[in-house]
């Protein structure tokens, strides 16, 4: 239980709210802070839509297999994470209508969750250009004639900004934030300088997330047309046919039909037409397995490792659970270069299962769930970035769906696993696509080490007066 004390002038100053959220978030402590600075209403430093200020109508969604035919779709869980290269697409037709046209983002935007976990932000950087948003995101478009982009978005993600964000949100299952929940966001100005340089540092770091996507991109690319192979589309798989009315000479291994469906049994050969190996014999024995079962004891972060799931395995700044290090063993880290898919779950389309994430930098000090594959390439015969840039494809991802096996959720063949093609490019192309994976994972590391410089600097500014 919490309680505070508050002083009845913010009672006065509030409209007489009784409702305990907004003097408990600290939105009317930082209220009171502002008043010493100079500050703006945040609908006077935004242009655009209903006022720069908006997100979308609830409608319903039709999603097409060939991008040809569809944009990228951005829904509150994909915004999070880091690789965008598998958004959904939803139809042209209703993007660019008239009822959905100004849901496309832009750069400089500051995007912000409003339905479940609201207040979730991120700045949407140059390769979100052109991507549509779901009613679930709000927009927050500058004029940048009357503010930095980048400074704003660094405020709005300060411990300063964040309450403030957060104090509208109303419902009791599902919150939700509104755009008239903003009309009254002070926003500090600070010297020229100050907001300049927040900003630059913001877009810096947009910058490198855009070429952390290219660079992972450029790799898995080069992968495969190095033995004369293109990433396969969803547009193409489903082209293949369906999984229904086939025969096929079932063995011991499995009697599920989805593991040996035609679409799989091609997809295999077109990678076995160059130099290939099975994937269990480019592994380090003993490692191509998921995680184990472990106790969950909460403890302080001085004592535990942050537990990494599967939907937080791909965010750029994930939130998982501090575990108490001495109840958990030593596997639940993985080692530099480790390959982490999502091992269990359903089989819909946007769904997490069987996606790849690539461990280093800091994803290092974290612990990992036991619904995670490990994938540890032996480096004598395959470069550990290499690999990564394999599994990440569209290939190897509708292989590890096809091998799938349970009832609801769904989980790997353990005797398919290993045996899955992987082809082998000569030596040089191997290094080069290690290279460009880890070069990628560097410009993301420094764009999250740039974001929280920003932020700092905006926060110390505003402790001192706006100097």
């Amino acid at each position: 239980m919490r309680v505070k004390t508050i002083p009845s002038k913010w009672l006065e100053r509030n409209g007489r709210r009784l409702d305990c959220g907004p003097y408990m978030s600290g939105a009317i402590e930082i209220r009171e802070l502002l008043r010493k600075h100079t500050a703006d209403l945040l609908p006077a430093l935004t242009r655009g839509h209903d006022g720069g200020i908006y997100n979308g109508p609830q409608f319903g969604r039709t999603y097409v297999t060939d991008s040809e035919h569809g944009v990228p779709f951005l829904t509150t869980t994909f915004m999070m994470q880091g690789d965008l290269s598998r958004l959904p697409l939803l139809s042209k037709k209703d993007a660019y209508s008239r009822k959905l046209r100004y849901l496309r983002i832009e750069e400089g935007m500051t995007l912000i969750s409003c339905s479940g976990t609201v207040g979730r932000t991120v700045y949407a950087r140059p390769d979100m250009s052109g991507v549509w948003s779901n009613q679930d995101i709000l927009k927050i478009v500058p004029d940048t004639n009357k503010i930095p982009s980048g400074y704003l978005n660094a405020y709005l993600r300060t411990r300063f900004g964040v309450p403030f964000v957060v104090s509208g949100k109303y419902g009791s299952v599902i919150t939700h934030l509104e755009p008239r929940h903003f009309s009254d966001l002070l926003v500090p100005r600070l010297a020229n300088s100050t907001e300049q340089e927040a900003h630059e540092l913001v877009q810096e770091a947009a910058n490198l997330l855009s070429t952390y996507q290219a660079k992972l991109n450029q790799a898995t690319g080069l992968f495969l047309s190095s033995v004369g192979l293109t990433d396969i589309t969803p547009s193409e798989w489903h082209s293949w046919g369906s999984d229904l009315g086939f025969t096929a000479k079932a063995d011991i291994q499995s009697l599920r039909a989805l593991n040996f469906n035609p679409r799989f049994n091609r997809l295999c050969k077109l990678l076995k037409q160059g130099p290939w190996r099975p994937l269990g014999k480019l592994c380090v024995p003993g490692t191509l397995r998921r995680g184990v079962r472990l106790s969950r004891v909460d403890a302080d972060p001085e004592f535990a490792y942050r537990l990494i799931g599967q939907k937080e395995l791909f965010w750029l700044r994930p939130e998982g659970r501090w575990i108490a290090k001495k109840v958990i063993p030593d596997s639940v880290l993985v080692e530099d270069g480790c390959v982490l898919v999502a091992a269990q779950g359903t089989l819909g389309e946007s769904e997490l299962f069987c996606r790849a994430e690539f461990a280093t930098g800091k994803g290092l000090e974290n612990a990992y769930s036991e619904h995670i594959l490990r994938v540890l390439a032996d480096e004598n015969k395959i470069d550990r970035g290499a690999l990564f840039a394999f599994m990440r494809s569209e290939a190897a991802f509708r292989m590890l769906r096809s091998i799938s096996v349970g009832s609801k959720l769904q989980d790997h063949h353990r005797a398919m696993l290993p045996q899955l093609p992987v082809p082998y490019p000569p030596s040089e192309v191997r290094d080069r696509c290690h290279h460009l994976v880890v070069e990628a994972y560097q410009s993301r590391a420094r764009a999250l080490e740039l974001e929280n410089e920003a932020r700092t600097l905006v926060e110390r500014a505003i402790e001192k007066g706006g100097r």
